[in-house]
């Protein structure tokens, strides 16, 4: 896996250049994690792989995933000063947290309803990001948090009351799932700020997300929903080598280029923009069951799938159009004359 250079302008309007890199960047990450869900449904129902032992394992390989091959590429990513690790211990919990909200809520709540609940991020991320890194937030961008939850709302199906009633546990760990999603989304722009390397970044969050989600699982049981009942039951797979490959493939392939990913557009664009992007992946999933899996796309999810889709081209569209109004000179030389 090649390791690209990493050197992001960190400002709410970059210039039209980082613009398109963040933009691309953004909807080939929603396009990876679009594909997780199949490889956990297939775990889940084929070897029913409790949720935060899957988590557990899922980041575990993504960091031996990492160390492997930047050891061997870029070494020197693997290092980070000393001042550096508490920051990375507080984002390596935060992830642990929103990996473990997630799962618990797809348990209690279905994967439709859950999705819908962990893209409320997108307006947590807007809000907070205007309060705690003071990132640009306007009419436009508000409006495209409101389409592009109204979209997740249509193309998850969970409009349908059924997929609600009776399990408000449930819907409040979604919420909290979102927000957590939000607090990640916040901290890996502050990562970028900090002139940390997305990769190094990765390694570091998923090394110790995977340790707390060790503690999670030896010290959750009989209360934790999804933890390892006993310390054995961190070994579920068992002889299962099929099943051992699919998660390896789940953490080397799109968790950790997906994560790769997302890191990457937080050093190109306001974390806000960057969530909003990320909520396409609801649509792309749609599209590629229907092509993949042949579900059929009713007129409601395509109806939603064009409100996300729409949403973001109107973001990319405004956004550019305030980094050429804020490019030296630029104020003065569109009214001037020809000469």
């Amino acid at each position: 896996m090649p390791i690209p250079a990493y050197n992001p302008v960190m400002s709410d309007l970059s210039s039209p250049a980082h613009l398109s890199r963040g933009y691309l960047t953004g909807l080939t990450c929603a396009l990876v994690f679009s594909s997780t869900g199949i490889f956990i449904r297939h775990l889940t129902q084929t070897y029913g792989l409790p949720a935060l032992v899957l988590a557990f394992w899922r980041d575990l390989f993504v960091v031996l995933s990492l160390i492997l091959v930047l050891g061997l590429v870029r070494p020197g990513l693997l290092r980070v000063a000393p001042c550096q690790l508490p920051f990375l211990a507080l984002f390596g919990l935060v992830l642990a947290v929103y990996n473990s909200l997630w799962t618990l809520a797809v348990a209690l709540t279905g994967a439709a309803v859950a999705t819908v609940l962990v893209y409320s991020s997108a307006a947590f991320t807007a809000l907070l990001g205007r309060w705690l890194l003071k990132e640009h937030l306007d009419a436009v961008k508000l409006l495209v948090v409101t389409a592009s939850l109204g979209g997740c709302l249509l193309v998850s199906g969970a409009l349908d009351p059924a997929a609600w009633q009776g399990n408000l546990l449930g819907i409040f760990t979604g919420i909290f799932s979102g927000l957590a999603y939000a607090a990640y989304s916040l901290l890996g722009r502050s990562a970028a700020g900090r002139g940390l390397n997305p990769w190094t970044t990765l390694t570091w969050t998923f090394g110790c997300a995977a340790l707390f989600l060790l503690g999670f699982n030896l010290l959750g049981s009989g209360f934790l929903p999804g933890a390892a009942s006993l310390p054995a039951d961190l070994f579920w797979l068992g002889e299962a080598l099929a099943g051992w490959g699919v998660l390896f493939l789940l953490a080397a392939g799109p968790t950790l280029l997906g994560y790769g990913l997302y890191n990457v557009t937080l050093g190109y664009l306001p974390s806000g923009v960057a969530n909003l992007i990320v909520t396409t992946e609801p649509a792309i999933t749609a599209v590629i069951a229907y092509f993949v899996l042949g579900e059929i796309l009713t007129g409601v999810q395509l109806v939603g799938g064009a409100l996300i889709l729409g949403g973001v081209a109107v973001l990319r569209l405004h956004e550019g159009r305030l980094a050429r109004e804020t490019e030296p000179g630029s104020g003065t030389a569109v009214e001037a004359p020809a000469s």
